[in-house]
C-alpha cells in the first residue's frame, strides 16, 4: 500500500518572551509528550487558516498569526511522511482552556521548552519562531 502524505500546521503561540508548552494527555498518541499547537490540515484548508482553527479548539486563545511559517520540516506520523509547516501566532487576549488533546500547559522560555520536550526539530522552531520579525 502506498504512504498518504500528511500535511500538519504547527502554531507556536508567543506572549512576551515565552511561549505556550502543551502537554499531550493520556487520550491521545504520545501521552505525557510536550509540544505547541497541532494538526493536520484538512483537505481544501488553507494553512493559516488551519493553524488559527488548531490554536482555537485546543486553547481557547485569540491570537494573531504571521502570514509567512517560520519553518518547515519533512517528519513522520507512524508509517506516513509527514510536512510540518510552522508559524508564530502572537497571543492577543483569553486564558487558555485546553481541549482533551492536552492535560497541561505552561508559559515558557524557548530554552526552557527545549529542555520539556523529546522533538528537537520542533525545539529549533520554537527558537526561530521567538526571534521572527511578528510582522
Amino acid at each position: 500500500m502506498a504512504e498518504k502524505l500528511v500535511v500538519a500546521v504547527v502554531g507556536v503561540v508567543v506572549r512576551g518572551g515565552e511561549i505556550l508548552a502543551m502537554r499531550r494527555s493520556t487520550l491521545k498518541v504520545g501521552a505525557g509528550l510536550w509540544e505547541t499547537t497541532s494538526g493536520r490540515i484538512e483537505p481544501g484548508e488553507e494553512p493559516i487558516a488551519a493553524v488559527a482553527r488548531e490554536i482555537a479548539e485546543e486553547t481557547g486563545l485569540e491570537v494573531r498569526v504571521t502570514l509567512r511559517p517560520v519553518d518547515t520540516y519533512a517528519a513522520r506520523r507512524g508509517d506516513d511522511p509527514m510536512v510540518v509547516i510552522v508559524f508564530r501566532a502572537d497571543w492577543v487576549a483569553g486564558e487558555v482552556r485546553r481541549s482533551d488533546e492536552h492535560d497541561a500547559h505552561r508559559w515558557v522560555s524557548p530554552e526552557a521548552f527545549a529542555e520539556l520536550t523529546t522533538l528537537d526539530r520542533l525545539a529549533q522552531a520554537v527558537r526561530l519562531a521567538t526571534e521572527a520579525d511578528p510582522a
